[in-house]
C-alpha cells in the first residue's frame, strides 16, 4: 500500500513539475512575443514610480495582454530596480522584453516634450515641442523670444515636468559671443562662463542638455567636437590648397558660411576664394569686414559704408593680402569640407542673383553683368 501511495505521489510530483515547466515556458513565449500594439505610444515614466505601476499603464493603454507576465519578466532579469523616469517611445507590436529594455536601458528620454533653445544669428528662440508617436516627428507647441516676449503658459507647464527634455540648437553661422550670450537664457543650465572661446572652435549642433549643467562643460564639449570635425576634414583635404594649416582652413569655412545659406553653393564657394588666393588675388568680402566693425558681438543691422571698406583694419579684406587672422564665425561641418575640398572651377566672382543664392563668374566683364542684374533687382524691390 506505502509503495502505490508513494507510486501515485511521485506520479503527481512529476505531472506537477510538467505542468509548472509548461506554464513557465508559456510565460517565457509570451514575454518574448510581439504584444498587441497596432500604433507606437508615449509611455510616460514618473519619477519614483514602480514597475507594477508602469505595467498597470501599459495594460491600460494595451501595450501588453497580461501585465503581471511583464512584472514577474523584470524581476526574473533582475530589470525592476533599473527602472528610469522619463518618456520613452513604444513602437507598435512592441514585446514585453522590449519594453521593460525600453525603460531600463539609460536616462534619456526619447519621446514627450521637449525644450529646445535656438541660438541664432539674428535671435534668440525658445520652442515647446512634442514628439507625435503616431509619425515619430515633434510637433510644434509653442515659440517665443524670452528676451522680447510674454513667457508662454506651455512653457511654465513643461518645465516644472521632470520628463521635459532640452536641447541647444546652434545654428551655423554664430559667432561664440552669441552663444555664450545664448546660453545665458538656457535657464535650466547653471554655471558662469567666465571667456568667451575662441571664433570659430565652437560646433554648430544640436546638444542635448540636463537641468543643472555647466554651462563651460557645454561649451568643452561643443570645442572638442568642432576640432574632431577639423581634424577629420583636414586628415581628407585635396592636394595644393592656398594654405598650409586645418587653423587657415577654418578660417575660410567662417567665410564661406557666411556668404551663403545655399547648401550646394558651398563648394563653388570655396572655389573662388581659393582660386583668389592662389592668384594673388583679394578675397574682398563683405563679411570679415563687418566681423572687424562688431568682433562678432551682434549684427551690424545696415549696409557697409564707403569710409569702412577703405579702412585698413585686421579683417578688411579689401585692403589686407590673404585671410584674416581668425576665423569669423562658428562654421558648420559642410563649409569645413567645403574649405578643405572645394569644387573644381576658373571662378573669381560672385555676387547675390536674387533668387537666394549667387551667379559666379570667372571674368571682370561677366561679374560686370551679373552686379548690374543684381543692382536692378534691387532697385525694383525698393520701388515696391
Amino acid at each position: 500500500m506505502w509503495r502505490s501511495l508513494a507510486s501515485n505521489a511521485l506520479t503527481l510530483f512529476i505531472v506537477a513539475l510538467i505542468a509548472v515547466g509548461g506554464l513557465i515556458g508559456w510565460g517565457q513565449a509570451q514575454y518574448k512575443a510581439a504584444g498587441p500594439l497596432s500604433d507606437p505610444i508615449c509611455l510616460r515614466v514618473k519619477p519614483g514610480s514602480t514597475m507594477a505601476a508602469v505595467s498597470s499603464d501599459l495594460n491600460e493603454q494595451g501595450a501588453v495582454k497580461n501585465a503581471r507576465i511583464l512584472r514577474v519578466g523584470a524581476d526574473y532579469t533582475d530589470k525592476s530596480r533599473q527602472l528610469k523616469a522619463g518618456s520613452f517611445l513604444v513602437p507598435a507590436g512592441a514585446s514585453m522584453r522590449e519594453i521593460v529594455d525600453i525603460v531600463t536601458r539609460g536616462g534619456q528620454s526619447t519621446c514627450g516634450t521637449e525644450i529646445v533653445y535656438r541660438i541664432g544669428v539674428s535671435r534668440i528662440g525658445v520652442q515647446v515641442r512634442q514628439l507625435d508617436p503616431a509619425t515619430n516627428r515633434f510637433v510644434e507647441l509653442v515659440e517665443f523670444d524670452p528676451k522680447a516676449d510674454e513667457v508662454p503658459a506651455p512653457f511654465v507647464e513643461m518645465r516644472a515636468r521632470a520628463d521635459t527634455r532640452y536641447r541647444i540648437a546652434l545654428a551655423e553661422g554664430v559667432t561664440s559671443w552669441q552663444i555664450v550670450e545664448g546660453l545665458k537664457s538656457v535657464d535650466p543650465m547653471t554655471g558662469e562662463v567666465a571667456v568667451v572661446p575662441p571664433e570659430g572652435r565652437l560646433a554648430p549642433d544640436s546638444y542635448e542638455v540636463s537641468v543643472g549643467d555647466d554651462r563651460g562643460d557645454l561649451l568643452a564639449e561643443m570645442e572638442s567636437r568642432q576640432s574632431e570635425r577639423l581634424a577629420e576634414a583636414w586628415r581628407n583635404r585635396s592636394d595644393n590648397l592656398p594654405f598650409d594649416t586645418p587653423e587657415e582652413a577654418l578660417i575660410l569655412a567662417s567665410i564661406i558660411e557666411k556668404e551663403t545659406g545655399v547648401p550646394e553653393e558651398r563648394g563653388r564657394v570655396a572655389s573662388v576664394f581659393v582660386n583668389r588666393l592662389n592668384q594673388d588675388m583679394r578675397l574682398q568680402t563683405d563679411p570679415t569686414v563687418i566681423y572687424g566693425l562688431t568682433k562678432g558681438e551682434g549684427i551690424l543691422g545696415r549696409g557697409l559704408r564707403q569710409s569702412e571698406l577703405r579702412r585698413e583694419t585686421p579683417y578688411n579684406t579689401y585692403v589686407i593680402d590673404g585671410l584674416p587672422p581668425t576665423p569669423i564665425a562658428n562654421p558648420g561641418l559642410a563649409s569645413i569640407q567645403a574649405a578643405v575640398n572645394p569644387e573644381n572651377t576658373d571662378f573669381v566672382f560672385f555676387v547675390a542673383d536674387g533668387s537666394g543664392g549667387h551667379a559666379f563668374a570667372e571674368t571682370l566683364a561677366e561679374h560686370n553683368e551679373n552686379v548690374a542684374k543684381w543692382r536692378a533687382i534691387e532697385a525694383e524691390r525698393a520701388s515696391q
